[in-house]
């Protein structure tokens, strides 16, 4: 009995310690091709990484297609749902502007680019500046077509509220079209589920290409910086997400990091919130209990524009850095300046990747040489699985406080065990004629 108590258990954590695993062998194998230059080791470790992320971005657009069109659908309630997203892009909002602080406030203790002489010689701007114009390129589409080959994830959310509207204004006609969408989800969901058990392989090639590419020496130059960049994420991560969640959602922190901690983990060596989404999506539902025909819109939307770590924290901190270091002062203000456009311009990068055209977005803002962004790139890497883990966290923090207040969590799911990862997905949102409320 024993023996079967113990085979229980490995069952039900095995995901979370292989991915643990995978991430602790892929260190150790990235340090060894670092240190003796075996550059066939850190080659394969490279397309170990990129071929699970690329496997996971395969799934994504009809993924995140079909659950916004059959939870459009199963609404039956414009009014719930316009509510549901308001409170959401508020909660959004709101812990942004806590972030751009926590960054600013960082940044003035801490004077990152003050004493710091780094050359600019054959330092270029990058080709592409974010602007204002990406919020509206960046959430309607030109091309239904790019808008799934170029994994537009905002763009495809947008197609998907709008054809599962239609679907609810013309009823019955759209019963065939709606049947499809719920057996492709399935189909998807199945499939896809394979390639994330697979994630212990693919974190040890993500986190050992990093450590092989870039290593820890990197950030000696940039000490303060990058100390302040992930003091500025674990402040995020480990104070104001349990704050909230204590005060507000009413959720246990330490239940919610319990449950949710594959998807941070995951988010923090592929340092791609896109990759994640399957796997976020499945904690929120399947672990704490958000209820799934909601969280099938605001975790594929805060995939998108959720970036307290790339659009609020990380912005701040580079800003000053750069004023700094050219020797340009701010004054108020500017400080205030960067608090509106990480805020309010996260949503206009939200149709391109990384940090580094948000980054762009600030500087042009407040008009500080842009050639900085080239002073950064050479330590971006090893910054941005911090980012990743925190806009990740902040893309499941929010639903559970706004599924919190509209009574949308199954509290049995919540506070019972952590469900093995290794199981088959939640099926697709059931047709009902009314919101599904747990």
């Amino acid at each position: 009995m024993p023996f079967f108590g113990a085979n229980i258990i490995v069952k039900r954590f095995s995901f979370s310690l292989q991915l643990l695993l995978g991430l602790v062998v892929g260190a150790l194998l990235g340090f060894a091709a670092r240190i003796w230059d075996l550059a066939w080791l850190g080659s394969t470790l490279t397309e170990v990484g990129a071929i699970f992320v690329q496997l996971l971005k395969l799934a994504v657009p009809p993924l995140v297609f079909t659950a916004v069109v059959v939870s459009v659908a199963n609404l039956r309630n414009v009014n719930g749902a316009a509510r549901l997203a308001s409170k959401t892009l508020l909660w959004f909002l709101a812990t942004g502007l806590i972030a751009v602080i926590i960054g600013l406030g960082l940044g003035l203790i801490l004077n990152p680019g003050q004493g710091v002489t780094l050359s600019t010689e054959g330092v270029k701007a990058p080709e592409h500046v974010g602007s204002w114009v990406d919020f509206l390129t960046g959430i309607i589409p030109t091309n239904i077509v790019t808008a799934f080959t170029e994994l537009n994830v905002l763009q495809i959310v947008f197609l998907g509220v709008v054809l599962g509207a239609a679907a609810l204004a013309i009823g019955e006609k759209a019963e065939p079209f709606l049947t499809f969408s719920r057996s492709i989800l399935e189909l998807v969901q199945k499939a896809l589920w394979w390639v994330i058990r697979l994630a212990p392989i693919g974190t040890a090639g993500l986190i050992g290409k990093s450590v092989t590419n870039y290593g820890w020496d990197l950030l000696a130059p940039l000490a303060k910086f990058s100390l302040g960049v992930y003091v500025g994420c674990f402040i995020v991560l480990l104070a104001v997400y349990p704050t909230l969640l204590a005060l507000v959602g009413k959720v246990n922190p330490i239940t919610f990091f319990r449950n949710a901690w594959p998807a941070i983990e995951l988010a923090f060596v592929s340092r791609s919130s896109v990759g994640t989404l399957p796997l976020t999506q499945k904690v929120t539902i399947d672990r704490l209990g958000v209820d799934r025909d909601y969280a099938s819109f605001a975790v594929p939307f805060g995939a998108t524009t959720k970036m307290d770590g790339c659009a609020s924290v990380y912005p701040a901190l580079a800003a000053i850095f750069v004023a700094q270091v050219f020797n340009i002062p701010l004054g108020i203000g500017e400080y205030l300046l960067i608090a509106f456009v990480s805020v309010v311009g996260s949503a206009a990068t939200a149709g391109l990747t990384g940090a580094t055209v948000m980054l762009t977005l600030t500087l042009s803002t407040l008009g500080l040489p842009l050639e900085g962004v080239g002073l950064l790139l050479a330590i971006d890497p090893i910054l941005d699985m911090i980012r990743t883990a925190t806009n990740v966290a902040g893309q499941i923090v929010v639903p559970v406080l706004v599924a919190r207040g509209e009574n949308r969590i199954d509290e049995a799911v919540l506070n019972a065990p952590p469900q093995p990862l290794d199981e088959s997905p939640a099926t697709a949102p059931r047709p009902t004629a009314e919101p599904a409320v747990a």
